[in-house]
């Protein structure tokens, strides 16, 4: 046992003799693999968001892309502390978190709810003037259960 016992030596990521060339290619791999990740995490985000926003008979698929962008955002998260990435990419892989954790509320609000939702969504949208859409909102308050009234 005559090695180092301290905490560099024992990281097997880390090479004392690797040279500075290839330290400098393989943070700029990781930064490149965190910017694909990103995107991905990002295209889920919105992706989910606008699905959700076309038509609530949508509403698996909209599932599958916030599950999915939670998944992408924290390990976009984990891979930009890790490696040291610029503060935009974790102040909006933060944002999109928080947008993909409102996303799962509304998505499990309306599974739960999906019958007067889609009844809303369908009067909404055949409503021409103001006074239909008050009455089509006036009808979901309505069919909603006593307490959420």
């Amino acid at each position: 046992m005559g090695g180092s016992r301290r905490l560099e030596n024992m990281n097997p990521d880390v090479d004392p003799r690797q040279s500075p060339k290839s330290r400098a290619e393989a943070e700029k791999s990781a930064f490149g693999g965190t910017q694909v990740l990103f995107r991905a995490f990002l295209l889920s985000a919105l992706g989910s968001f606008f699905v959700f926003s076309l038509n609530v008979n949508y509403v698996w698929l909209s599932a599958i892309l916030t599950v999915a962008s939670v998944a992408l955002g924290i390990v976009v998260l984990v891979r930009a502390v890790k490696y040291k990435h610029s503060k935009i990419v974790l102040f909006g892989t933060i944002s999109g978190l928080v947008v993909s954790a409102i996303m799962c509320l509304l998505i499990l609000t309306t599974s739960l709810f999906f019958k007067q939702v889609s009844t809303y969504q369908d009067c909404a949208r055949s409503a021409l003037t103001e006074t239909a859409k008050s009455q089509c909102l006036a009808d979901l308050e309505n069919s909603m259960p006593g307490p959420l009234r």
